[in-house]
């Protein structure tokens, strides 16, 4: 029972009524993002925004920008297709139309990452491996959407966005019979070029799936914003005559417009209703970019957070965080250390925020199909943690008798996967009255 670990404390009360291997360091999984989260919110506060700004370097002569347009970056975590939109039409509306030089992007919020997306998983083009960047757009990917056509006994295949340098090829047929792993039955080729991307489909598509998506990461960061905003700036008449590269407003620019993300508060309720590992990501880097003003990093979010923990006091020392997702072989934490900051989180400013931001069983986010017609329905706050070894659960209990206890639950183990019936077994149990006087 070494890859197990179990706590379980009434908050206000003075010891746990479990404690199972609580001491010893695991891998967590998402509920990492518990800690991540948490700090956020108490040093951040629940209504801190990024800003996305847009400058003019140059001169405005008419609805021409003698120079480069620069966007500046501060590290949005939901900067998605939509508000992207918004701002350039912003800047549509205000009279500019052509850049006669560049688009400069400025991504200096954060270090560069040099993440290799294939190193967690050899899955590159997955979206939830993309690495963070201060110019986060739209996670970086393209929704390949499938349609069949019936009146040309073919399929429509879409990409939204479509940067300009993407090119796709497909031919793929429509067939019959049931839809099952449609994905599979598909050749699809995604070759890297050199900041450009050429994708091609093929294979066959049953008609029975309906319409269906793929999302897939494809083109480098800065490759990626430049494709995008061509593709939506000249879908607006606009017309931009250079290319992209790096750089940084410089002191004569002047902002044209900015646009704001949605409060830390619903960030965070992304983040852990729906386990998004590159929000969660954008998040901690975030943490020492604010509190330092030097450019985000791992190093530094880590030690950002040590030191908020030691104000508490809250001492960890086997913590160890990489990324601050979880999405992670190495970071490590108890079952111990893990409740007790749900506990601390109990009696903190932001602890409405913070257990309204967590599943709750039955209803939503990574818990909607999990416990359904169950007495414990609706009364667990939980976030699940999932990797190939691993199945973790923490969070908050309202039990029968009316007492509220933080719970957690590791199993790291190569059988992990099988430990989903334990986890819900074991809220069931903490439910009705674990350890309560008979």
């Amino acid at each position: 029972m070494s890859g197990v670990a179990a706590f379980v404390q009434e908050v206000g009360a003075p010891k746990p009524l479990l404690a199972f291997n609580a001491a010893q360091a695991m891998n967590p999984a998402s509920t990492m993002k518990l800690v991540t989260t948490y700090a956020a919110l108490e040093l951040l506060g629940p209504t801190f925004v990024w800003r996305t700004e847009a400058y003019a370097s140059g001169s405005l002569s008419g609805d021409a920008l003698e120079g480069d347009l620069v966007l500046r970056g501060t590290g949005d975590p939901k900067l998605t297709i939509e508000n992207f939109w918004v701002l350039l039409r912003a800047l549509r509306a205000r009279g500019l139309r052509e850049i006669r030089g560049d688009l400069v992007l400025d991504r200096a919020y954060f270090e560069p990452i040099g993440d290799e997306p294939a190193r967690f998983d050899g899955e590159p083009f997955r979206p939830y491996n993309v690495s963070p960047d201060a110019l986060l757009l739209n996670f970086k990917t393209v929704r390949f959407t499938f349609s069949p056509d019936p009146d040309r006994q073919g399929v429509r295949v879409v990409a939204e966005p479509r940067p300009v340098q993407l090119e796709l090829a497909q031919s793929v047929r429509l067939a019959e019979g049931p839809c099952g792993d449609w994905r599979g039955r598909l050749k699809a080729d995604f070759p890297p070029i050199n900041g450009a991307a050429r994708v091609s489909f093929s294979g066959p598509y049953p008609a029975s799936c309906g319409e269906q998506s793929w999302n897939v990461a494809l083109l480098p960061h800065d490759a990626y914003v430049y494709g995008v905003f061509r593709q939506l700036w000249e879908e607006m008449g606009g017309a931009l005559k250079g290319g992209f590269r790096e750089g940084t407003p410089g002191p004569g620019a002047r902002l044209l417009y900015a646009i704001e993300s949605p409060q830390l508060a619903e960030v965070v309720r992304d983040i852990n209703k729906f386990s998004n590992n590159v929000m969660a990501r954008q998040l901690f880097l975030t943490l020492s970019a604010e509190v330092l003003k030097l450019p985000g990093n791992a190093a530094r979010s880590s030690g950002v957070i040590r030191s908020w923990l030691a104000q508490k006091p809250l001492v960890f020392p086997e913590l160890a965080m990489e990324n601050g997702s979880g999405l992670s072989r190495r970071e490590r934490i108890s079952a111990e250390h893990l409740g007790k900051l749900l506990l601390a989180a109990w009696h903190s400013p932001v602890m409405p925020e913070f257990i309204a931001s967590m599943p709750l069983a039955a209803n939503d986010g990574t818990m909607r199909r999990r416990l359904n017609l169950d007495s414990v329905a609706g009364h667990v706050h939980v976030k699940t943690g999932t990797l190939a070894d691993a199945r973790t659960a923490a969070g908050y209990v309202l039990d029968l008798t009316g007492r509220r206890l933080a719970i957690v639950f590791f199993i790291n183990h190569a059988n992990a996967a099988a430990g989903e019936v334990a986890q819900d077994a074991f809220l069931r149990w903490v439910f009705e009255g674990a350890g309560a006087p008979q």
